[in-house]
């Protein structure tokens, strides 16, 4: 309603609630000008454009408070403990991980998250580095070269490890999220350590729940 011009008076009696109250909250939408009685369109694209803005400056400050709150919180953990990264290591693959029973694999969008995933592997087991095989799944934006170049760099594994790109068929017309590096599928030839992870995730849940085991069909 403020938005559209009303006054804290005619909102006031309209929603029975008091113009103080309703002066802080609208404390960051502009009074209606004379601009509103004679130009209600353009009136309206202003205050809308203010209000967004002062919605982003809101989330923004919320965003900084609870990143500044966790980062605090974090400071005080043992993460270099092998089970916190062993039981970190699991939860991500039983989330984003293969459950078929023949290789490890790993896949997700957002770079920090692989990297995480490729770390705690490398932290908590003995690997033989030249298993590690990747796959890109690329959008039709994506420079290849670039993107190899990318991952190769912040995973610590050479291109030559790295098998066919697939492009993904999508049309050029329809509006969707770009992202940074397509889809990385990290893949370590191991039924061994694949198994392991799983257990580790299964037997972690059962820990915390305290729930008797289920089936696996």
């Amino acid at each position: 309603m403020r938005v559209e011009g009303f006054s804290l008076g005619n909102i006031s009696k309209k929603l029975v609630i008091p113009k103080s109250t309703l002066s802080l909250w609208l404390k960051d939408i502009p009074k209606p000008k004379n601009l509103y009685y004679t130009n209600q369109k353009e009136w309206l694209v202003k205050i809308r454009i203010l209000a967004a803005d002062a919605n982003k400056k809101k989330r923004q400050e919320v965003i900084e408070k609870i990143s500044d709150e966790v980062r605090k919180d974090v400071e005080i953990w043992d993460l270099s403990s092998p089970q916190i990264q062993k039981a970190i290591l699991a939860t991500l693959y039983w989330a984003e991980g293969t459950k078929g029973r023949d290789v490890l694999q790993f896949a997700n969008t957002d770079p920090r998250l692989i990297l995480l995933f490729v770390t705690m592997l490398r932290n908590n087991f003995e690997l033989d580095q030249s298993k590690f095989r990747v796959r890109l799944h690329l959008h039709f934006y994506h420079r290849e070269k670039e993107v190899k170049k990318f991952w190769s760099q912040l995973l610590n594994i050479p291109e030559s490890q790295f098998n066919k790109t697939y492009r993904k068929h999508r049309s050029k017309e329809r509006t969707f999220r770009r992202n940074i590096g397509g889809i990385c599928f990290i893949k370590y030839n191991s039924v061994y350590l694949q198994e392991r992870l799983m257990s580790y995730a299964h037997l972690l849940a059962e820990k915390l729940t305290g729930k008797i085991k289920v089936p696996v069909v």
